[in-house]
């Protein structure tokens, strides 16, 4: 009877509690995003990518980071703005699931427009793949790509 009355209890008390994660905790919580994180860190994002949004985010694995030249890391690292205009380029301020992108430009939070491509089920951001699509947060949605974006700077 005790069994019983806590597995229902359990059932009922998990049921009423949400446990998704905003953007930023559930890229850390993905493990895969290490860069990305300690990027948005030291643009002074976190704050924004907590906030109720709604955004989407394309985010760049650590080894789509690691593609990236390291004078341009160099470069970024020590240019706080330039390092906030790349990392905004990834992000448009709204939820766009993947099944309703369409080709055609995004205005990104930074202000500039990047090329979106909905092809035969696939997904693009300029010339990056997105590899893992609508991994669903509080505050919008993350769309992984492959490769990092650059806006002009």
């Amino acid at each position: 009877m005790k069994k019983a009355f806590l597995a229902t209890f359990l059932l009922l008390t998990s049921a009423s509690f949400s446990f998704a994660a905003d953007i930023v905790d559930t890229a850390v919580a993905a493990g895969s995003f290490k860069t990305l994180v300690s990027l948005v860190k030291a643009a002074g994002l976190v704050d924004t990518l907590k906030s109720a949004g709604p955004f989407t985010v394309f985010a760049p694995t650590d080894e789509a980071f690691a593609k990236v030249p390291k004078a341009t890391m160099d470069m970024l690292a020590a240019n706080p703005d330039k390092l906030k205009a790349v990392l905004t380029y990834h992000v448009v301020g709204a939820k766009v699931m993947a099944a309703d992108v369409k080709t055609g430009p995004a205005k990104t939070v930074n202000g500039q427009s990047a090329k979106l491509t909905a092809k035969g089920g696939k997904v693009m951001i300029d010339k990056a793949n997105v590899v893992k699509a609508d991994i669903a947060c509080d505050n919008g949605v993350i769309h992984v790509i492959d490769a990092v974006i650059l806006p002009k700077l």
